[in-house]
């Protein structure tokens, strides 16, 4: 039964509708990505990282940019719908491949210039009445600053699968093309900001009072599965926020969705600066680069011509 992949004819074009050129059939998305993995692939060869880093990104990042063009050609020829949804998730795939990239750009030494500079908002607004004013209730605020946090890595999933649960998938990549960029802005610059989390380097100090096990989960995640190469600016902040940003532009007809972004966008910024996983600086730093994605999509969709809705494409026409 496919019937929540049915597209009602909303005015806009979908993603992967039948063109003569290959390249007017690379979605927006898709194009963000290939840029990045270029860049991480140059970025390898001129920055100081040793020959395993350098073939390793470069193997990778031909293929992915393969694997795109494959699907990107037999979507166009044959209209798949597997594929055709394949495409809506493997940007979200990808992103996970471009940040333990970045991870291996991490050198193995550095100064804390940066982080001494940085921790100096912090305290300030910390120990000015935050803190405090964040634990007045005990563990209950801390704990949904937490639970907000870990949640961050959801927000990407949980926007695609809002546009399928309405029906909106022929929306998908105006979505994601936002959503990319607010996120990739972030790690085409960790190689040139190297620093450390402040609950690192500044081991014990303006730490949260209540050891939760919400808190547990995400220090277990972060010693599992996160980088050293760099805390600036704050992917989590950017990604949280330019998925709220995307979703009032992709599902203005729901307004609920654009709003409890926003509301888990406010608490994961709070989360990462309380929690002491980022600076004050990353977090900031970390809504800047979401603006910056929202300004370069509507500049986008300014500059591009204005056509006419096409009808559904036939994949999906079949599986009503």
């Amino acid at each position: 039964m496919h019937g929540s992949l049915t597209l009602p004819q909303d005015g806009i074009t979908p993603p992967d509708a039948r063109s003569d050129h290959f390249l007017d059939a690379v979605r927006g998305s898709e194009w963000v990505l290939v840029i990045f993995l270029i860049y991480a692939a140059a970025a390898a060869v001129l920055l100081p990282a040793g020959p395993d880093v350098r073939e390793c990104v470069a193997l990778w990042n031909f293929g992915v940019i393969l694997l795109l063009g494959l699907l990107v050609h037999f979507d166009r020829d044959n209209r798949s719908l597997v594929i055709s949804v394949t495409r809506d998730w493997m940007p979200l795939a990808v992103l996970l491949l471009a940040y333990q990239e970045m991870g291996w750009f991490a050198m193995p030494q550095h100064s804390h210039v940066l982080e001494s500079h940085w921790v100096a908002w912090d305290r300030l607004v910390l120990r000015g009445g935050a803190k405090s004013a964040i634990e007045a209730f005990g563990p209950v605020l801390p704990s949904i600053l937490e639970i907000a946090y870990s949640l961050v890595y959801t927000v990407g999933p949980f926007s695609l699968a809002v546009l399928y649960l309405y029906r909106r998938r022929v929306r998908a990549d105006r979505f994601l093309f936002m959503f990319t960029v607010g996120v990739l802005l972030c790690y085409a610059q960790f190689p040139f900001w190297p620093s450390e989390p402040p609950r690192v380097v500044f081991f014990g100090q303006d730490i949260p009072a209540s050891d939760t096990i919400f808190r547990r989960f995400n220090l277990w995640l972060l010693g599992n599965a996160g980088i050293h190469t760099s805390v600036f600016p704050s992917a989590h902040v950017a990604a949280a926020f330019s998925a709220a940003f995307a979703m009032w532009r992709t599902l203005p007809e729901y307004k609920w969705v654009g709003r409890f972004l926003c509301v888990m966008a406010l608490l994961i910024a709070v989360a990462t600066v309380y929690g002491r996983y980022h600076y004050l600086a990353d977090a900031a730093a970390g809504v800047s680069m979401a603006f910056g994605a929202l300004a370069l999509t509507v500049l986008r969709d300014n500059l591009r011509p204005r056509s006419a809705p096409d009808p559904a494409p036939a994949s999906e026409a079949e599986h009503a």
